[in-house]
């Protein structure tokens, strides 16, 4: 089989176009800007957000709750028995998984900065070598390198790509169809403008977010009532070429 053409900078500029005008859409949609939900220092995000994986966010808020309570400080959790911070986070799936996962990001955090670290030094980093820096510790994948930066009170222009997220962009095109989301991150990050605060790298992420939440379901998507409907070949191509404005 030949191999898939390069894209070309032309195919960037239209892509790119597309997602803006997308962005458009949802944005007004779903009644932009939005609100971050979290007002949590980095390192606490980073601890929220290891627990939300594959977990319901009423479950891991529970968990994070939990575990707040139980605990006093990080470093608390970090040396206590690991039964025990098992326990505490129980509300979250495979927390025997995620009680000395926590511990082992906890000890190698603390190890690289020589004792208590707020993480808020991140803040100093472009965002790419931020981000290198939280995806080089074991366990850190780039949602949560993402997350922590976006949604800590950081406020760091990085964008996460959720289930919902990347299902949207998927069928949108906007990147291809075996595309994961772990590398998803990249390519849909490129398509934003370069200037972008957290703010609007926040509503994008939400927006693309409430609309896999709210219409563009995993199992019968609503293609019907969809605002981007012609923007989506897998909408159009669902509805038998059907496009309604």
């Amino acid at each position: 089989m030949p191999a898939s053409p390069t894209p070309t900078l032309a195919d960037f500029a239209t892509l790119q176009a597309k997602a803006l005008l997308v962005h458009e859409r949802l944005c007004a949609q779903y009644g932009a800007p939005f609100r971050f939900f979290n007002e949590l220092d980095a390192l606490s995000e980073l601890i929220s957000s290891l627990l939300s994986h594959r977990t319901k966010n009423a479950d891991s808020h529970r968990a994070y709750q939990q575990l707040r309570a139980r605990f006093p400080t990080w470093d608390a959790v970090r040396d206590a028995p690991t039964a025990e911070v098992e326990a505490a986070i129980s509300p979250c799936t495979w927390p025997e998984q995620k009680a000395p996962r926590l511990q082992a990001v906890l000890r190698e955090i603390g190890e690289r900065c020589g004792g208590p670290c707020t993480l808020d030094f991140l803040a100093d980093m472009p965002v790419a070598e931020a981000r290198a820096w939280l995806e080089s510790i074991s366990g850190v994948g780039p949602k949560t390198s993402a997350a922590t930066l976006l949604f800590s009170t950081l406020r760091i222009a990085a964008m996460p790509v959720d289930s919902h997220h990347h299902r949207v962009a998927q069928r949108l095109g906007l990147i291809g169809p075996k595309v994961g989301e772990g590398p998803a991150h990249k390519l849909l990050e490129a398509l934003l403008p370069p200037d972008w605060d957290a703010q609007q790298v926040y509503d994008h992420h939400e927006a693309f977010m409430y609309h896999g939440q709210k219409c563009c379901y995993f199992h019968t998507p609503a293609c019907g009532r969809c605002v981007v409907l012609d923007q989506c070949p897998f909408g159009q191509a669902r509805l038998g070429g059907v496009v309604k404005l």
